[in-house]
């Protein structure tokens, strides 16, 4: 059996550590973290609040579009079925339209969400809301 040379055996190390680089490269999604900035119900702008109020009552909602279901296409919350997040709007004081900031809140049953994220400028960033009014 011929014995390889150092060079040789450093460059096939070399190409192992490029292909197997690359190929967890090419493997890995593109979609960054999850959010994991919290924030209280208490630290929500009072809009927000009311909004979670009225998510909690089930309604009436002041927007046709509340509680359409949201794709999480940005792919900043967590992975879940399509249908798991419904957006609701919250709305912003002197604005002339629905304004940027949502709720989006997941789970199977609307007015008791598993969790729910603010956001206030329209989707770009989220934050955990930490919603002490929520039902166990």
């Amino acid at each position: 059996m011929p014995t390889l040379k150092p060079a040789r055996i450093i460059g096939i190390a070399l190409l192992l550590v490029l292909f197997f680089g690359l190929s967890n490269l090419l493997t890995r999604t593109s979609a960054p973290e999850p959010s994991t900035v919290t924030v209280s119900t208490q630290q929500l702008p009072i809009e927000a609040r009311q909004t979670l109020t009225l998510i909690h009552q089930d309604g009436p909602f002041p927007y046709e579009q509340d509680g359409f279901v949201f794709g999480n296409r940005e792919k900043l919350l967590p992975a879940e079925p399509r249908g798991y997040y419904r957006e609701y709007t919250v709305p912003t004081p002197g604005a002339n339209n629905r304004g940027a900031r949502r709720i989006v809140c997941g789970g199977k049953r609307p007015s008791t969400p598993d969790r729910c994220y603010y956001t206030a400028d329209h989707y770009q960033s989220f934050q955990f809301i930490l919603d002490e009014n929520a039902k166990p």
